[in-house]
């Protein structure tokens, strides 16, 4: 398969955990962030960008370059991996594929891109799932799929993840959640205190 570009999403408001950049919080000495990337970015041959809107400039630890939201007023992640996809375009031809993660998952699996891979040749949306739940946003995209979702999410208006994935035959991965599922979401400070718990058996 050629080389996936990766995009880790950080473009949402975080109400839950009471504003400001998620993936910027800190769990145990070290940003959220900093955390996804280590395992992520790996994964990732033709590199990893990170979708972000406003001032890029409170993202400066990260390595790679920031891409924020070409659609305006906030539609969500669809945005992100709209731009994420333009951007494959228009700078990695060579990249087939875009693999997408969430800037709060702290225990990504290590055979995440592999293993999301193995289905591309069937689907041209594979998406992760744990306890037979999806993680719509973690996901491997076709670079092909940018003009309808630019049509699905601009002149239709349609933001849900979940009904593009259902409109293109999104096909599911399962990963294991024992000892911990790699997809855990860190979304409230109660959340970022179980991630702490956890790293000791992650």
């Amino acid at each position: 398969m050629p080389p996936v570009l990766g995009v880790i999403l950080a473009g949402g408001l975080s109400r839950r955990m009471g504003g400001g950049d998620k993936p910027l919080k800190v769990l145990a000495g070290r940003t959220l962030l900093d955390r996804v990337a280590e395992r992520f970015a790996p994964q990732c041959e033709a590199g990893v960008i990170l979708n972000a809107n406003g001032d890029p400039a409170r993202f400066s630890m990260f390595s790679g370059l920031i891409v924020p939201d070409g659609v305006p007023d906030h539609p969500g992640p669809l945005a992100g991996i709209l731009a994420a996809l333009d951007h494959a375009a228009e700078h990695h031809p060579s990249a087939t594929h875009l693999a997408s993660v969430t800037g709060d998952a702290p225990f990504l699996p290590l055979d995440l891109v592999a293993r999301l891979s193995e289905g591309s040749k069937n689907a041209p949306i594979v998406v992760a799932s744990s306890e037979g739940r999806q993680h719509f946003t973690v996901a491997l995209w076709a670079v092909s799929l940018r003009e309808d979702l630019l049509t699905v999410l601009v002149e239709r208006g349609e933001r849900r993840v979940g009904a593009f994935l259902a409109r293109h035959g999104a096909l599911a991965v399962e990963w294991s959640s024992e000892p911990v599922d790699p997809f855990l979401n860190v979304n409230t400070p109660e959340d970022l205190a179980e991630a702490e718990a956890l790293l000791k058996v992650a």
